[in-house]
């Protein structure tokens, strides 16, 4: 039942490709291809965030922290996922810890005047203190992005292409096989953005298409703090929620 929460990764991407940019304005004369501002893009992050999912059944809420931190040149980055779920239905309630991810991503160009490509991997754990709170599936979940600025460099588009399949776990747990293309569109303007998304799914398992779309409110409160809201809505057959609100925080240092 739970969402895969791709866009936060996407958000990160967003937010230091932007002082990526800053970076390489700044520093015209470059001319080496290792001075480019992709070796010097992730910064060590904790994002806070809790996501309230309403369904048919009762409501699925997720209170996470994710940990990023840079490896290598920079030019990699290193991602660990810890949830804690709950749910509440006429018939379950349940809290504890969820499935655990860890994941690597790559950029391997990053342009001011012609966008950048990144590159994904996680592995999702079979973690869940119980079975109401996860698939019960370990899942491998590769993906690419690619993004750039467009009116000015005002306007922020990302296209991202995700696939999640299982591999292995609870035989009594239907496989995980979903395919997901999304396109989200960050408008800056100060020190606030707007922002709004749509993610088209296919999950080959059921043959449903668990689609999503949200809108997103954000503001940087410090050089290092930014805050957002975003209010979601998923539509498509199968879908695996009806509506939901997430809030959070990303704290660089």
């Amino acid at each position: 039942m739970k969402k895969t929460l791709l866009y936060f990764c996407i958000l990160f991407f967003i937010t230091l490709a932007s002082k990526a940019q800053e970076s390489q304005n700044t520093n015209e004369t470059a001319k080496s291809v290792y001075e480019e501002a992709r070796y010097h893009y992730y910064l060590k992050t904790i994002l806070l965030f809790n996501e309230y999912l309403d369904t048919d059944s009762g409501s699925f809420n997720t209170t996470e922290i994710r940990f990023l931190h840079p490896i290598a040149n920079k030019a990699w980055n290193l991602r660990v996922d810890l949830p804690l779920v709950s749910t509440n239905t006429s018939s379950i309630n349940k809290t504890g810890i969820g499935d655990i991810g860890v994941g690597v991503s790559y950029i391997p160009y990053l342009n001011h005047q012609n966008g950048g490509v990144a590159f994904r991997t996680r592995i999702i754990s079979n973690s869940a203190v119980d079975p109401a709170l996860g698939t019960g599936k370990w899942v491998f979940a590769p993906a690419v992005f690619y993004g750039k600025y467009l009116i000015m460099n005002k306007l922020l588009w990302i296209s991202s292409l995700e696939n999640q399949s299982s591999f292995t776990g609870s035989s009594n747990r239907s496989k995980v096989n979903t395919t997901s293309f999304e396109n989200y569109f960050m408008f800056l303007f100060g020190k606030n953005w707007v922002a709004a998304d749509a993610a088209f799914r296919y999950n080959a398992t059921n043959k449903g298409f668990p689609n999503n779309a949200f809108v997103e409110f954000g503001r940087k409160i410090t050089p290092n703090d930014l805050a957002y809201i975003h209010p979601s809505v998923a539509f498509g057959n199968h879908k695996s929620y009806n509506f939901g609100i997430e809030v959070g925080m990303l704290i660089l240092f």
